[in-house]
């Protein structure tokens, strides 16, 4: 098969600060395999946490073009042995997305199909999304919810939290949203931007204000105090940086109540439905999630979606310069089309 890589910038229209720093743009990997006169896409965007080597787009692509002479070589119905190769490389979560994604999309449009007709899944199950509001002042915060609610039906709102300042400054903007937001549904998410005593008083503190469940209150290095955090807090605590495959959600089954997966985390589609199973084998809620991706990439998730209790796809619809189309947003809900594979369309006007 035929893999061409291809770099793309997306901006931000608000720039997104959470309790480890700020982004206004990412340079993101366009992943396009072809064989048999078909073309399967995938995307790899960076993301960081503790510094691995998902954070650099350059080194993602070295790391992409040292892989293709292994790949080249393989059909892209040999997903068992491309699967190995992957292991046996270490190859980055981000490009393994990429990859899987790729296989998926031509997949599905080998068969004629879209994903989730594939999998039998049914998109009438399919929840809102959230959008979600970064660390702001609270006349920031309600400026960023009504420029949401000129774009799309908001069914729910994340709120980033951990504000360097401390959790008076979360506080303030909170109080604010819920009181421009009565009737939205609002979760939030402190990124590991918490310590533990300030998380319990939190927990209390937010469920008076009506939020449904805290995600990643600690720091990955906290996660040992995960279970001592639960039984004191009122709300469901959702982990996401510290789970990044299936492997890690058994060990902390029964600290939490539930997982937010993400493809650039997961290495694609097919460890994400590995993740979604074991979740739901251990009691677990599911939640999905994305980094700064592109419609590509949110749009693969979306296939999925059906499976999900919450679902956080926001990040395509904050992009100034988005180079893709693919699902669709009706009602608060980001659904799949019905093109073959993916469904994603390159924009003609991008």
């Amino acid at each position: 098969m035929e893999l061409t890589v291809q770099t793309f910038t997306v901006r931000k229209k608000f720039a997104l600060k959470i309790s480890r720093g700020t982004t206004a743009q990412t340079t993101n990997i366009w992943l396009r395999i072809r064989e048999d006169g078909i073309e399967g896409w995938g995307e790899a965007s960076p993301f960081s946490i503790s510094g691995e080597k998902n954070a650099n787009t350059p080194k993602l692509v070295t790391e992409l073009q040292q892989l293709i002479p292994k790949l080249e070589s393989f059909h892209p119905l040999q997903r068992q042995e491309i699967a190995e190769t992957l292991n046996k490389t270490q190859v980055s979560s981000s490009l393994q997305a990429a990859i899987d994604m790729a296989l998926h999309d031509w997949l599905g449009k080998k068969a004629g199909l879209p994903l989730w007709q594939l999998w039998g899944l049914n998109c009438d199950r399919i929840v809102p999304i959230s959008v979600t509001v970064g660390i702001s002042t609270p006349q920031k915060a309600i400026a960023r919810v009504r420029d949401w609610q000129q774009a799309i039906d908001v069914k729910m709102l994340k709120l980033k939290v951990g504000n360097p300042e401390g959790i008076g400054a979360d506080k303030a903007m909170l109080k604010a949203i819920r009181a421009e937001c009565p009737q939205v549904r609002l979760t939030v998410d402190a990124n590991g931007g918490w310590r533990f005593n300030d998380a319990v008083y939190m927990s209390h503190w937010l469920a008076e204000l009506g939020v449904e469940y805290i995600e990643q209150p600690l720091p990955v290095t906290e996660n040992s105090k995960l279970a001592a955090l639960s039984s004191n807090s009122p709300l469901p605590i959702f982990i996401d940086e510290s789970c990044f495959t299936s492997a890690d959600i058994p060990q902390l089954a029964t600290s939490v109540a539930g997982v937010n997966l993400k493809i650039m985390k997961t290495g694609g589609l097919t460890e994400a439905i590995r993740a979604i199973n074991i979740a739901k084998a251990c009691g677990l809620k599911i939640m999905f999630g994305c980094y700064s991706d592109s419609s590509l990439a949110n749009t693969a998730m979306s296939h999925l979606a059906p499976l999900a209790d919450y679902l956080d796809l926001d990040s395509h619809l904050n992009l100034i310069d988005d180079p893709f189309r693919g699902a669709i947003i009706e009602a608060g809900r980001l659904l799949p089309n019905n093109l073959a594979g993916l469904g994603v369309e390159y924009r003609a006007d991008s």
